[in-house]
């Protein structure tokens, strides 16, 4: 059994643009509650912004609590699912990354600290006054998306473009994140995030890597080392710890085929690898998980 990824075509109705969904929050996970009831990935980006509500919002296996100013960020891969305790109220917008970058060609997804890179938080608190004045902001698009008016697409896309503008000085404020030393180290560190996403099965080792890069070791090393503080050995075992955790909890598989899934050489090996990485054992962490 595979974690399920949801595609942006299952949310869409009538009335919608292609490869864009907005929605009030509460209407969304009412009319969508069976696609989202358990934990997936979406093959889109998407933004929630909450207005009321409390609760527990896991992100690949790190918890947040949910509550009024909050705002999430999900890239395309990410698992996540909802636990609520009281019932939330807010926004939510998501969008294929064509959607967006078709239209802002100088302006990548990826110039967004929050969606830059995995290693910054996926989260916002917005103070009181930014929550309700963006909250307007978001009212605008969820009625211009439901609406047929004349150049819809092109203030549809300027709205989200403004969001993402306000979210990203509201972050940068709010947050320690990773500073990049120059953009050509930023623009290694992103092709080395989507290169490890590729290839973290059966690639282990950074030469890989760097040689995928047309850069040495040493100096694939030295951007990581820079960018984010850490090697990218680290970089590559967080992933594919990341994914082993992920088949653990979210699948059916035994731990011998996860190890295998894995191309571990066996299930020693893994279990073995998996404890120095997190401190427990494939088998402890399964069940500490649904203790």
């Amino acid at each position: 059994m595979k974690i399920p990824i949801l595609h942006i075509d299952q949310f869409l109705k009538s009335k919608t643009l292609h490869s864009l969904y907005v929605n009030s929050f509460a209407d969304h996970i009412q009319i969508n509650k069976t696609l989202i009831s358990k934990p997936h990935s979406h093959n889109f980006y998407l933004c929630v912004m909450f207005l009321k509500g409390s609760g527990i919002h896991e992100i690949d296996f790190d918890s947040y609590t949910i509550a009024p100013g909050k705002v999430f960020f999900l890239k395309p891969g990410q698992t996540h699912f909802w636990k609520f305790t009281s019932k939330p109220e807010g926004y939510i917008f998501f969008h294929s990354q064509e959607f967006y970058e078709l239209k802002f060609l100088d302006h990548g997804l990826s110039s967004f600290p929050f969606y830059y890179s995995n290693q910054n938080p996926p989260l916002l608190q917005l103070p009181a006054e930014k929550m309700k004045s963006l909250s307007v902001i978001f009212e605008e698009l969820y009625t211009e998306y439901r609406e047929e008016n004349l150049l819809r697409e092109a203030k549809i896309s300027g709205l989200i473009h403004y969001i993402y503008i306000e979210f990203t000085r509201a972050y940068t404020a709010d947050n320690t994140i990773e500073h990049v030393s120059s953009s050509n180290y930023s623009k290694i560190l992103e092709e080395l995030e989507k290169l490890i996403n590729s290839h973290f099965y059966t690639e282990k080792l950074p030469k890989f890597y760097a040689n995928k890069l047309n850069i040495t070791t040493k100096h694939l090393n030295r951007v990581v080392r820079d960018t984010i503080n850490k090697t990218t050995s680290e970089l590559i075992s967080e992933r594919i710890v990341l994914e082993a955790k992920r088949l653990i909890v979210h699948t059916n598989d035994n731990l011998a085929e996860i190890a295998h899934t894995l191309e571990f050489s066996d299930y020693a090996y893994f279990s073995k690898y998996f404890k120095a990485k997190t401190g427990t054992t494939p088998n402890e962490f399964r069940k500490l998980y649904f203790h």
